[in-house]
């Protein structure tokens, strides 16, 4: 038992702690330097190739356990390795602590089961397109900078021509799905750099992931029952928790922690050239000339992103 408390140690710290990113970049990270600017968005683009195969392989698995079966898996593989990773404690907390984590976790609930709904209807890099404007509304309308709103904007082009410049083609109630869970991705967003400033490490995330998962349960198991229970199942959606809970929320709590909202919510903006992509490889969704063209507009406006928080870093560094 102690030989496995031990073991687990490590991987607390690289899931949990900020700083740990450093190795990503081959050195220590410098409070307000160029790389320390950078981390968070190695973390965020590292989520979001996380994230969005992972949705690739729930697709494949939605056939077997169905949407909310899916969603029910994903969650509770992941309420089941945060706990034991994070160990976090319950004592010491306020009313508003469990407040903040409460709503993260409701956000990140109805945010999955919305987007599973979406995805069982209509393609992925649809779905992600539509969800992600959740994300920039919520860049547009927290920054206090100009150049913001010019990023979100050619991000916002980008999205749309990724849908081929309307989606009335789309199954109505599968885009409705994919609106609600954009919508429910900006409140994550807000709740999630709330609870990683009241909660050390991931212990805010893992309690959050508690929430949502006991949220899905019933749901899951009404649908799909006995399906969850298949070995092949379960292992399909450990691997899912993985890839779109454990690993991308890890990495997009500790970005939010040294990266403003706004500025993440843009970067949000290549979710769908990442969803096209895990679509086209994993899916056989074929990729036209038009998608590489709004790709190229969307990562644009993320690389404009990217500088606009190096240059603030840069500024904040002169002027202290």
């Amino acid at each position: 038992m102690n030989d496995q408390r031990s073991a687990a140690e490590p991987a607390a710290a690289a899931v949990a702690v900020p700083e740990a990113v450093s190795a990503l970049d081959g050195g220590p990270v410098r409070p307000g330097g160029r790389r320390a600017a950078l981390a968070p968005v190695v973390l965020v683009v590292a989520g979001g190739l996380s994230v969005q195969f992972g949705s690739a392989v729930a697709a494949l698995l939605m056939p077997r356990a169905g949407a909310l079966g899916v969603v029910t898996l994903r969650l509770v593989v992941a309420a089941v390795v945060l706990l034991v990773v994070c160990r976090p404690k319950l004592r010491g907390h306020s009313r508003a602590d469990w407040g903040t984590v409460v709503a993260f976790g409701i956000a990140m609930g109805a945010m999955n089961m919305l987007f599973y709904q979406a995805l069982d209807r209509i393609p992925l890099g649809a779905a992600v397109t539509l969800e992600v404007l959740g994300p920039l509304a919520l860049s547009v309308i927290a920054s206090r900078r100009l150049i913001n709103f010019v990023w979100a904007g050619l991000a916002l082009g980008g999205v749309f021509l990724l849908g081929g410049g309307g989606f009335d083609r789309l199954d109505p109630l599968g885009a409705a799905f994919a609106l609600g869970a954009g919508a429910m991705w900006a409140t994550y967003i807000v709740f999630s750099a709330r609870t990683g400033r009241r909660f050390p490490q991931a212990d805010g995330l893992a309690l959050a992931m508690v929430v949502a998962a006991v949220l899905s349960m019933p749901l899951g198991i009404l649908e799909s029952g006995a399906k969850l229970a298949v070995p092949s199942t379960l292992a399909m959606g450990a691997a899912v928790a993985l890839m779109s809970s454990v690993l991308p929320y890890t990495l997009e709590l500790m970005a939010l922690r040294r990266l403003p909202a706004h500025t993440f919510a843009v970067l949000m903006s290549l979710e769908p050239a990442i969803a096209a992509t895990a679509g086209f490889l994993i899916l056989d969704q074929a990729l036209t000339a038009t998608d590489a063209l709004a790709i190229a507009l969307v990562i644009g406006a993320s690389m404009g992103a990217v500088r606009s928080q190096v240059g603030a870093g840069r500024r904040t560094k002169a002027n202290s």
